[in-house]
């Protein structure tokens, strides 16, 4: 399995949100290259990026700090928040942004994601945040209708790179992933799945590690990595280990 440090962009700062709220947002950088930068030193491999601003306004907001990133570090980067339209797919990738991540998009146009899929093998990912079951959208501000499995199945057959699943009630709590979930839907479609939401320790990771090696293709943790409580080349280590 993957281990991805994340940098959540608002305002151009890093910052983390509590369960998805902007007006809980907890700064931890002003530069975020210097923190990519970081994490690669400590041994990264990926690093997942959100453009929290742009998820909500949807379009792009943070690209100078993306571009700034991009410019810092070598490893690869996956990139979600604001990308509505071919276009902003193909400006990302072209950028050298290794692959976008969808997720509004995938419930108000699921034609467009499939044709990104069709036009960028391997560099587009599908992100389902779900709220008590069901996906949520525009930057968790709003609830549809679809649960997280239906949608998921609605693009199996679409040639997604991987499916990013994040339980909103966990993330930024510091209180464990949602191992359970993750893993039904890793089991319930043919899509890579990757955890995200509420990894908090070393000990969150072994968790995943004894339940889901295997299963998953990776975890994604954001206020962790950034308070101490996992160092990047360890979790990197760990994660290594999955067959």
């Amino acid at each position: 399995m993957i281990f991805f440090p994340a940098i959540d962009l608002k305002d151009g700062q890093c910052v983390r949100l509590l369960r998805g709220e902007m007006d809980q947002a907890t700064v931890f950088n002003d530069d975020p290259a210097a923190q990519a930068t970081h994490f690669q030193q400590q041994g990264g491999e990926w690093l997942h990026l959100v453009d929290l601003n742009g998820a909500f306004e949807g379009r792009p907001v943070n690209s100078a700090a993306v571009e700034s990133i991009l410019a810092a570090i070598d490893i690869p980067v996956e990139l979600g928040g604001g990308i509505r339209d071919l276009e902003t797919v193909e400006f990302w990738l072209d950028r050298g942004i290794r692959r976008v991540i969808l997720g509004t998009v995938a419930v108000k146009n699921p034609d467009l994601v499939r044709a990104a899929c069709r036009a960028h093998p391997g560099r587009v990912a599908l992100g389902i945040d779900a709220k008590d079951g069901f996906v949520a959208v525009e930057g968790w501000a709003e609830t549809s209708e679809l649960t997280a499995l239906d949608l998921a199945r609605k693009f199996e057959d679409a040639g997604a790179a991987a499916l990013i699943y994040t339980d909103i009630s966990r993330d930024g709590a510091m209180q464990g992933p949602n191992i359970e979930a993750t893993i039904a839907m890793a089991d319930a479609v043919d899509i890579p799945v990757i955890l995200s939401g509420g990894v908090s320790s070393m000990a969150d990771l072994d968790a995943v590690m004894a339940r889901a090696s295997g299963r998953l293709e990776g975890v994604i943790s954001g206020r962790a990595v950034y308070d101490g409580r996992i160092h990047v080349s360890k979790a990197v280590a760990v994660l290594r280990e999955a067959a």
